[in-house]
């Protein structure tokens, strides 16, 4: 295979920046993905990389459009998810509540890719020996199972987030989008004008914009 040293240094610069771009562009979460894109991210400009750094038919200019073009794709990809809730439930996910008050919601889990042997394990990682004893699991968008035993206090989750209504919190706390309005409404705030809010104590506590 013909390749030169300088062209593989010229391409192994190139995609270091990108790599460099792409966390400082879209924010550290790729670093420790917490979502389906962010591992998406990382394991496509990995291949990228990767699979093309030796490959001497791709020249040093193929080599960055196809970087270029992955950028502009994984950007979108989270503008939409950050500012359509139906694309943001495609992409990312949602947390689901799998048990409650020590009930396991078997459709949800198996809907979500949750196996039995899959439950189980993480149940006895978070040291669960007995699931009666479990007010609220919540299967979350990376993969974890955040656990809250019956004599401990419920998990905050946002109502609002980047400016949209967080339904599957409001469906697990019993309310619905009107109710969100109307306490943000007390507080002469509407929804858009949000960046996060939490119900907290019989209060939301809104951050802006």
């Amino acid at each position: 295979m013909d390749l030169s040293y300088g062209n593989l240094a010229l391409k192994l610069t190139i995609g270091f920046i990108f790599m460099v771009i792409q966390i400082n562009l879209f924010g550290k979460s790729n670093i420790a993905p917490n979502s389906a894109i962010d591992q998406l991210q990382n394991y496509v400009l990995g291949g990228i990389v990767g699979g093309m750094i030796y490959n001497s038919s791709i020249t040093t200019f193929q080599f960055t459009i196809v970087l270029l073009i992955w950028t502009l794709i994984v950007f979108i990809a989270k503008f939409l998810s950050n500012h359509n809730v139906i694309f943001r439930r495609i992409i990312i996910g949602s947390p689901k509540m799998v048990v409650k008050n020590g009930k396991i919601d078997v459709d949800l889990a198996l809907k979500n890719g949750l196996s039995a042997s899959d439950l189980s394990f993480k149940l006895r990682q978070s040291g669960v020996t007995d699931i009666s004893n479990v007010k609220r699991a919540v299967f979350e968008q990376n993969g974890q199972l955040t656990i809250i035993m019956k004599d401990e206090d419920n998990i905050k989750y946002p109502i609002v987030l980047d400016g949209k209504v967080n339904y599957d919190e409001l469906e697990m706390m019993g309310h619905d989008e009107a109710w969100v309005e109307q306490k943000l409404k007390e507080q002469n705030l509407d929804v858009s004008e949000i960046y996060l809010a939490n119900y907290i104590n019989g209060k939301v506590i809104a951050y802006k914009y």
